[in-house]
């Protein structure tokens, strides 16, 4: 079917920003064009939903009529504002996509297709990936200092980025803020204020920390309302406008006003609309029926399939991190416990798995609001000097990219920290490039003091468990360690890996115990071996047993110590002929960067080659990997290849 709801009718209007008032005509066609566009948006977002591809509705849905403020502003024939609609917040996307449709570049039928593979309508917008879309933005607090630049390279125009609390929590937006002011930098700033993140309310959890005083703190002059007054709101833009340098907007709402009450307010709207909510909404505004039907008769996305090798039963380990500490921790003493332990959250306890451990022992939990460097130092310095504490500290893996400096302190300092970093590799990623998390190897930056890093006294450690059992294995092994401990799980959910003999591989019932160190050989193999972890590993277990039946006799290497050299797994693929690394991690600084250097360094004369993500994303879940040449069909192709 052809988009239901008819787009033709936005009202594609312009407004002096010199004006203090809009016409009567003006303001007619921001009304209009502020409900069309968020009754749009609730229904193509609620279709990914209904496909099980997520979608964030709540932030889109708010902005709107600042962005159809400035919209006509941009239209404006004294061409006042750069004519890009820069985002902070990533994840809202979904008003990027819209008004790429309203302005000609896509046909509305692409809305139905949102976040689906290769249709190159991500979670987060990326330039030159999606017609329209004039940026790239995604990890909070990155879009304002860049903005900047782009302000200074047009002087003559002002450059204008909607802002969200969540973003102003992060110190790059004060660093932004004084540049600003310091440079007379003629940006603008809207700050959607809808006192809502992952975790929760920052009025609640980060008493003390005011946007606007912040800002002025800075020098930047503020200007706080209510942008659902539509007539207020144009004001206030315009007096920004008419300021020379830098001017913010703080927008206070309700998150996802007027979606009704089981979503208003709350944190869950930040994510996706449920199809029954979208449904009772569209019912409500009346004359959707054709979006209702849509919605009420969308299939679910393609399921991903199972491969040889592995079990039915899966499970995430992102969720699995929390309720295993928590069993850990339940085996020490409340003062114990309460001594020797401290968990920070940069608000992701959701995604990592971290609310279990608030909901067991609320009385070592901490939430610091969306601030990575200051939550993973302090969670650092509880465990300085390596003194028998631990600070544990969670978020995405792609942000372990903002704490590798505070790393470089903490493991000066002989800190303890267990760092969870949940969303690792591509699998399951919709979001997209921003997002994913392929730069870990990074983390393993320490000076080894050896010449081999099996005899380091660097005490930093990356493990990355293959399945379930392999997690909790890892995790009770080593959760009192000393040192930096870097634990990575995908989004994805996994599967069990099994042995040869049909059981669970990891299973402790059978006799599993994990070693530091030591990698795990899934199949022998006497042609070569592939080396891999997390969830590539069991689709390149698909590949070595389709190729094992095909006559090919290849062996298969777990690595869930990643930075530890096993001199045993260089002693036996050196007694092969070929050895290949697959990973979802970047093939530029992954895993496979390395290794081939360790099977040199041993004297193993093998055919050697590495694959990794290489590519930026086009969208969808699962077929990421596929996407990448990781499924099992594009490993045993490169396996192949090796072996002649």
């Amino acid at each position: 079917m052809s988009f239901p709801i008819d787009l033709s009718s936005y009202k594609k209007i312009a407004i002096d920003p010199a004006a203090s008032s809009m016409t009567d005509e003006q303001h007619e066609a921001i009304k209009h064009n502020t409900q069309l566009c968020r009754d749009t948006l609730v229904f193509f977002t609620a279709i990914a939903a209904a496909k099980g591809l997520g979608g964030h509705t709540g932030g889109a849905f708010d902005i709107v009529p600042e962005v159809m403020i400035v919209d006509a502003m941009m239209r404006h024939d004294s061409k006042p504002i750069v004519p890009i609609y820069f985002d902070e917040a990533g994840h809202r996307v979904a008003i990027q996509y819209l008004m790429s449709v309203l302005n000609g570049h896509m046909e509305p039928d692409r809305l139905f297709h949102y976040r689906e593979y290769n249709q190159h309508l991500p979670g987060h917008p990326e330039l030159g990936h999606t017609p329209g879309i004039g940026f790239s933005s995604g990890r909070l607090g990155h879009m304002w200092p860049y903005a900047n630049g782009v302000a200074l390279a047009h002087p003559d125009q002002a450059v204008v980025v909607f802002g969200s609390d969540g973003s102003q929590m992060e110190g790059n937006d004060a660093e932004a803020a004084r540049i600003a002011v310091s440079l007379g930098i003629n940006i603008k700033i809207l700050v959607d204020a809808n006192d809502v993140t992952i975790a929760g309310k920052p009025s609640s959890y980060l008493q003390g920390f005011d946007i606007g005083q912040t800002l002025a703190g800075h020098g930047v002059p503020i200007d706080t309302g209510d942008p659902e007054d539509l007539e207020a709101l144009h004001f206030r833009i315009h007096k920004a406008m008419q300021k020379d340098g830098p001017a913010a907007l703080i927008n206070v709402r309700r998150m996802a006003v007027g979606m009704g009450e089981e979503l208003e307010g709350e944190p869950h709207a930040h994510d996706v609309i449920p199809v029954k909510h979208a449904v009772s909404y569209l019912e409500k505004r009346g004359g959707f029926e054709a979006c209702i039907d849509y919605l009420n008769n969308v299939a679910k996305g393609d399921k991903q399939p199972s491969y040889p090798g592995s079990s039915d039963n899966q499970s995430k380990n992102r969720s699995l991190f929390g309720s295993i500490v928590v069993d850990i921790l339940g085996k020490m003493s409340d003062e114990e416990r309460k001594a020797k332990v401290m968990v920070i959250d940069p608000d992701l306890e959701g995604s990592t798995g971290i609310a279990a451990i608030r909901k067991a022992y609320p009385e070592i939990y901490h939430k610091t609001g969306v601030m990575e460097r200051g939550a993973f130092s302090a969670a650092a310095g509880f465990g300085m000097n390596h003194n028998g504490k631990q600070g544990i500290f969670a978020t995405f893996s792609a942000f372990q990219e903002m704490i590798l400096s505070e790393l470089t302190m903490a493991r000066l300092n002989k800190s303890n920290v267990l760092c969870h970093f949940s969303h690792s590799g591509v699998d399951d990623m919709a979001d997209s490039t921003c997002h994913f998390g392929i730069n870990n190897l990074f983390a393993d930056n320490g000076l080894p003091e050896a010449e081999l890093d099996v005899d380091a006294t660097d005490k930093t450690r990356l493990y990355f468990p293959a399945d379930g059992h392999q997690m909790r294995a890892m995790l009770e092994k080593i959760f009192f360690d000393e040192g930096c401990r870097f634990v990575y799980s995908n989004r994805s959910a996994v599967p069990n890996i099994l042995g040869t003999d049909g059981k669970e591989f990891f299973d402790p019932a059978g006799g599993y115990a994990f070693e530091v160190g030591k990698d795990d050989v899934i199949r022998e193999g006497t042609a070569g071996y592939v080396v891999s972890y997390g969830s590539t590993l069991y689709r390149a277990l698909g590949a070595v047993e389709q190729l094992r039946k095909d006559g090919l006799d290849v062996g298969l290497i777990n690595k869930c110590t990643l930075n530890v050299v096993d001199p045993a797994t260089l002693d036996r693929i050196g007694k092969t002929g070929f050895c290949l690394v697959a990973e979802e991690w970047n093939v530029k600084t992954g895993l496979g960067s390395r290794f081939g250097t360790y099977l040199l360094r041993a004297g193993a004369h093998v055919t050697y080659n590495h694959i990794g993500t290489y590519r930026e994303g086009p969208g969808g879940l699962w077929q990421q990997m596929g996407y990448q040449g990781l499924d099992p069909e594009g490993i045993a192709k490169k396996v192949k290849q090796l072996a002649g």
